[in-house]
């Protein structure tokens, strides 16, 4: 029996191995697919639809998230849990969706440079997306713009700068 632990051990360590030099190979053919497409388009969190934001927040709080930012008496609150992100937001989104914050890093701070909202919104256009919120471009600014990916997951791009 102990032979075939360990064998089951190898075999799992190669099986992790492989997974592990799948992932690197895949995200660098993405990396290398993407060329001069990459896009910058600042931090990444989910926006939550809750319904009662004390409960939501009370929750979160108990798997380790802190509030960054955020006002729960204009029923939104921003939370952090180290690279995880996640906005609660009652009577504000009809469902849950994917945020990008141009101007807005990870780790709460503000880059000095970023891309600007609607140069990102001006180069979907030209490759097709359509928007189902635009910024308006002749403004500077705070502004954002919306789409919905092929799977009908809302997407926001939400400059707050």
């Amino acid at each position: 029996m102990k032979n075939g632990l360990t064998i089951l051990g190898v075999a799992a360590a190669l099986m992790v191995a492989s997974c592990n030099n799948s992932a690197r190979t895949e995200s660098s053919q993405f990396r290398v697919s993407q060329g001069d497409n990459n896009m910058e388009l600042g931090a990444f969190s989910v926006s939550l639809a809750v319904k009662d934001i004390a409960a939501s927040r009370a929750f979160y709080e108990k798997l380790g998230f802190k509030k960054i930012h955020g006002d729960q008496s204009q029923n939104w609150l921003i939370l952090q849990n180290g690279a995880s992100t996640i906005g609660l937001f009652q009577g504000m989104f009809e469902r849950n969706c994917l945020t990008f914050n141009p101007g807005w890093a990870n780790d709460g701070n503000h880059p000095d440079e970023f891309t600007d909202v609607r140069e990102i919104q001006k180069r979907l256009k030209a490759d097709g997306i359509t928007l189902t919120q635009e910024a308006d471009e002749t403004t500077a600014g705070p502004a954002h713009c919306a789409m919905v990916d092929p799977d009908g997951n809302p997407v926001l791009i939400d400059q707050h700068r």
